[in-house]
């Protein structure tokens, strides 16, 4: 008389339980996406833990190490854990690469790339050690550098207009230095060839201090460099510096035209630079605060002036501003590799 009575009731409840469980279950996946978006958009307050390491292809006392090192202490300051620098140069900068690879994949392992490294040696290389795209997030850049068109003190060549009119006089026969196949220097001159649909001869030389006494001396007629590399024997007067690669004069040398001021390709443009990299996959918030920290810091000052000595630019820019410089600059070698047939493998 009792039990049957009490069984659709039972069976209800039952069924009233499980539809608050499915909606429940229903509103929190709901909720899991917007959480995840909150949580990787909130700032990274609990980052960094512990010290933070910035592996660098360079070696010790180098324009770009150095750059590295005086960042990597305004960031200790402000993140309040240490963030040292270790250099692992050598292997064209695979060695660096392999050690970050290895490495922590939560930030607190970074590194410092260049150009070659991201845009040019991934069409030079058949095989590459590590992938550009899914391996590495470039963060922020560091700096960009322009180069200078160095030529001998005692050069008959006033302007990049007098190269390019010598040039199309005698193919092949004048010259240009480098250390390296595929280095921004070799495919900064080799840009100027294509541009301006000349023949030169690119000349390898095993150091840099080789290749500008070269030029010094007369060797070679001409090759690109910096500050930092070309400028002791452009301040002891056995190098002129008759343009700069840039789309305006530098600040530290004022008489000293653009490219296209000085009878080059309208256009023309030669650059080195260098970012921070994380791993690929860094949550966003974290990514956020190093690009935003490491801006801070560059913005400094100190640093602003430490990067005339090296003749070095700021370029502050968005995430997607820079990804697209990084895309075009991929572009623009990888046509330049194709046009003069020019590998590493």
């Amino acid at each position: 008389m009792t039990a049957p009575r009490f069984r659709p009731r039972r069976a209800a409840l039952a069924r009233s339980g499980q539809v608050l469980a499915l909606a429940a279950a229903t509103l929190l996946a709901a909720s899991l996406p917007r959480l995840a978006a909150a949580q990787a958009s909130a700032p990274a307050t609990d980052w960094p833990t512990r010290p933070v390491r910035i592996l660098t292809p360079f070696p010790a006392g180098a324009g770009p190490e150095t750059v590295a090192r005086v960042v990597a202490e305004k960031l200790s300051k402000k993140w309040g854990k240490p963030v040292i620098v270790e250099n692992k140069p050598g292997a064209n900068g695979f060695i660096a690469i392999d050690a970050f690879k290895r490495g922590a994949t939560d930030g607190h392992d970074l590194i410092q790339l260049d150009n070659a490294h991201l845009v040019i040696y991934p069409h030079l290389f058949k095989k590459l050690p590590y992938d550009p795209v899914k391996d590495f997030d470039p963060i922020a850049p560091l700096f960009k550098t322009y180069f200078f068109v160095g030529v001998s003190a005692n050069s008959k060549y006033k302007t990049v207009g007098d190269i390019v009119a010598d040039a199309k006089a005698h193919p092949g026969a004048l010259n240009y230095g480098s250390w390296s196949v595929g280095n921004p220097v070799h495919l900064g001159a080799a840009q100027l060839e294509a541009m301006t649909q000349t023949q030169m001869t690119h000349v390898v030389y095993k150091e840099t201090s080789m290749l500008y006494t070269a030029v010094a001396n007369g060797e070679l007629n001409f090759a690109l460099g910096t500050m930092a590399t070309a400028g002791p024997l452009q301040r002891a007067g056995k190098i002129r510096f008759i343009a700069i690669t840039g789309p305006k004069r530098h600040p530290a040398f004022p008489d000293v035209p653009t490219v296209v001021e000085s009878g080059g390709p309208a256009g023309y443009e030669a650059t080195g630079w260098t970012t921070i990299a994380a791993p690929r996959g860094l949550p966003k918030a974290v990514q956020e605060r190093i690009q935003r920290d490491i801006e801070a810091a560059l913005a400094e000052p100190d640093i602003r002036e430490r990067y005339l000595t090296f003749g070095y630019d700021v370029f502050p820019t968005t995430k997607e501003q820079y990804m697209g410089f990084i895309s075009a600059e991929s572009a623009k070698y990888a046509a330049l590799i194709k046009r003069f047939n020019l590998s590493l493998d």
